[in-house]
């Protein structure tokens, strides 16, 4: 079973708690792995799990996310927001680390990785690149935008998991299950009657309607990477799209393709497991 735990960070004037689970030995080589957009660390149980032979295995909830503290101004809710709270993790481990990205989690990796003195040994991008389309952000932004406040039942919240995460990939009933449970928040509804809400804070939101989308740039901080890279791509994938991978592989870094999945991999399924857990060893 994963450990519960949680780090104090200092955003603006006030101190947050960002909370984690791990796996593993803690005097084995770290891994930590961070979620993407409206997810939460124990997205990575099944990961965990896997690595944990060999690896310490970090999975936080990022601020606003999961057990994690929400974040007072809602306009903070940006990746360099999440970067300090990170940071903070990073010191509290106090040693190299490898790091695998899910998306915003990859956006946040490259951040991080791409600044001196980094403690990031590895790098593993889940279906996130240098370069995402604006198209791709309108898509998300129009999701969320829609996403129901309640659900009635665990049921009903487990559906819209299944339709709006349906590139996920092709995972079982008890994996979806597994997700919705750890997506979940007890909440009442208008009249009082217990019901269940997405467990992140509605507010993470703001920032991505406040923006007009456009083409997010980032192959300057992909260019001051110097670590191995492995980047994963879901095969139907609109966020990392095709010739963006393959620049990217073209700069020296390694690829997989996940079949059957678009954005983003749910990094569940055995062969995707085993790919990331070779990558991670040979930096041992």
């Amino acid at each position: 079973m994963p450990r519960a735990g949680s780090v104090n960070y200092l955003f603006g004037t006030r101190f947050y708690k960002m909370a984690y689970v791990e796996s593993g030995n803690p005097a084995a080589p770290a891994v930590v792995c961070v979620h993407g957009l409206t997810r939460n660390g124990r997205d990575f149980d099944a990961l965990a799990e896997a690595l944990s032979d060999r690896f310490h295995v970090i999975c936080p909830d990022l601020p606003g996310r999961g057990k994690s503290d929400w974040l007072s101004e809602s306009m903070a809710y940006q990746p360099p927001s999440y970067v300090v709270a990170l940071a903070h993790l990073l010191a509290q481990l106090n040693k190299p680390v490898a790091w695998v990205g899910t998306s915003l989690g990859g956006i946040c990796g490259m951040m991080i990785a791409a600044a001196q003195n980094a403690p990031i040994t590895r790098l593993v991008l889940n279906d996130v690149g240098a370069q995402i389309p604006a198209i791709s952000l309108k898509r998300i932004r129009d999701y969320m935008s829609v996403a129901p406040e309640r659900f009635v039942s665990m049921a009903a919240l487990e559906a819209h998991l299944r339709l709006v995460h349906a590139p996920f990939g092709k995972l079982s009933d008890a994996q979806w299950a597994h997700l919705a449970r750890f997506s979940a928040r007890r909440v009442l509804d208008q009249t009082g009657e217990g019901a269940f809400a997405m467990h992140y804070d509605p507010k993470i939101i703001e920032p991505i309607l406040a923006s007009v989308p456009l083409d997010a740039d980032m192959w300057p901080l992909w260019g001051l990477i110097q670590v191995p890279r492995l980047v994963i791509r879901g095969a139907q994938s609109d966020l990392l799209t095709e010739p963006v991978y393959t620049r990217m592989l073209e700069s020296g870094a390694e690829g997989y393709v996940v079949e059957d999945a678009g954005h983003a991999p749910a990094l569940m399924d055995y062969e995707s497991m085993a790919r990331i857990k070779a990558f991670l060893l040979a930096g041992l």
